[in-house]
């Protein structure tokens, strides 16, 4: 094997790795032979275009150029000559996510403890009941952003907020695992696939001694699950601190609803409710209008309803007869089509009260379909005062107070349709062909197409 030498203004960047490479005075870089000094060429970023042309210019001449046997070389100790900014950014991605210690949060939350107190002070507020949502709105006023994505706006948050959550070190001080499931790569979530099948085992044993003494029955006390949910795949990890594909989700949830299935399953509520959200009760934030009285004392109640650029307004009477007039006329006048007559019926069909009210409605705006929707949406918002709060819930699940947020489209110029792309036949356009003034060669200009509804 021939070795041969380059200098080190030459060669930037280059490792000596090679336990037959040697050093010379004058010299800084050894590559042992033409071949692994043209590999560990391409390793280097900044120096590699310069390695490339000495290897081009001296690689022919290599064995006279310095010219030495490898057994007569002394051996010297490898030196990093100069660390490339591509190999240290490699190194950085694969080190992996920077890992945060508990003594680096505690530093980060007493820090945000001076901080809030500082920052009360300068809004003169008190420190003890500066909230986060003061924070917040101290943040937006002391430093106003423009910027459209929320996230680069600045922000003052808790650092348990700020800083992901990271499983614990789980093996000891001689690299023994705590865990007997560490092999599986998510010991978490195996270990509740255990938990959980552990617990339908202990109900099918408790079922088994009901039997043995003649009590069992199926009908015992269920979980009332009314108004919750399962947890989302997104909050199964926040709870297990690991990530989990879709699959592993789906056989969590069945696994699950195994054991809700089973007829002891109250004996673990407990359990079972850890993995269960309740919802929010969304009627709440409808506001229901109070009922009017006429000098009549008849109830009645008044409420409005838009869809696309369509309002309308409604008033609904109790103790009626089924009439319904709609902008002084019978809505069989203004809704000829019977599909707009079903959406005006739709809501008192739903709560069973048919032919109960009268109603007295106007609207202006858009097409009929539209007015039809504001209408039946004026309804519904108003039927909410002479229901009861569980027929409030039950229209609300039926979608009949949610106002449709769909809009008109604009449409595009010399288009056919607010969807449809310009795919114009040719046969749709006309060939026109026109003079310029007097020129001295006459020619006439190219010819110019125009579609036949552009010039109509």
């Amino acid at each position: 094997m021939w070795n041969f030498f380059v200098p080190l203004q030459c060669a930037k960047g280059i490792f000596v790795s090679d336990e037959r490479s040697c050093l010379l005075p004058g010299c800084d870089v050894v590559f042992t032979s033409c071949k692994s000094a043209s590999r560990r060429a391409n390793m280097a970023a900044s120096g590699c275009r310069g390695v490339r042309s000495i290897l081009w210019k001296y690689g022919s001449c290599g064995k006279n150029f310095c010219v030495s046997r490898s057994k007569t070389v002394p051996q010297l100790p490898v030196r990093q000559i100069c660390v490339s900014s591509s190999l240290w950014k490699k190194n950085l991605a694969a080190a992996g996510p920077q890992k945060f210690t508990q003594e680096f949060i505690d530093k980060q939350v007493e820090e945000f403890e001076v901080g809030k107190r500082h920052l009360a002070n300068m809004m003169g507020e008190d420190p003890e009941t500066f909230t986060q949502e003061d924070i917040d709105r101290s943040i937006a006023y002391l430093f106003p952003s423009g910027l459209f994505e929320k996230r680069a706006r600045p922000v003052m948050k808790h650092p348990d907020e700020i800083f992901p959550k990271q499983t614990a070190i789980q093996w000891d001080a001689e690299g023994r695992p705590f865990h007997f499931l560490f092999y599986t790569g998510r010991q978490s979530y195996y270990s509740l696939l255990h938990d959980v099948y552990e617990k339908i085992l202990a109900i099918e044993r408790h079922q088994d001694k009901m039997r043995n003494k003649g009590l069992f029955t199926s009908e015992t006390k269920q979980i009332l699950l009314t108004g919750s949910r399962w947890l989302l795949k997104e909050e199964i990890e926040e709870y297990l601190v690991e990530n989990i594909s879709d699959h592993d989700y789906v056989r969590l949830i069945q696994l699950m609803e195994k054991l809700l299935s089973m007829p002891y399953c109250s004996l673990e509520e407990e359990f079972i409710l850890k993995f269960r959200k309740q919802l929010e009760a969304q009627s709440s934030k409808h506001e229901i209008p109070a009922l009017q009285y006429d000098p009549q004392g008849v109830a009645f109640s008044v409420a409005d309803g838009r869809r696309k650029t369509a309002k309308a307004s409604i008033t609904l009477r109790d103790s009626g007869s089924g009439n319904i007039t709609i902008n002084g006329r019978n809505y069989l006048h203004c809704f000829p089509l019977l599909q707009d007559r079903e959406q005006l019926m739709f809501p008192l069909h739903f709560v069973g009260m048919l032919g109960r009210f009268d109603i007295e409605g106007s609207v202006e705006g858009s097409g009929h379909s539209a007015q039809a929707g504001a209408l039946r949406l004026a309804i519904s918002r108003a039927l909410l005062s002479f229901v009861s709060e569980g027929e409030v819930e039950r229209i609300r699940q039926a979608g009949l107070l949610t106002a449709d947020p769909r809009i008109r489209e604009r449409k595009e110029q010399y288009s056919t349709g607010t969807l449809r792309d310009d795919t114009t036949p040719l046969s749709h356009w006309i060939i026109v062909l026109y003079k310029q003034p007097y020129l001295a060669d006459h020619k006439h200009k190219p010819a110019l197409l125009l579609p036949i509804n552009y010039i109509s």
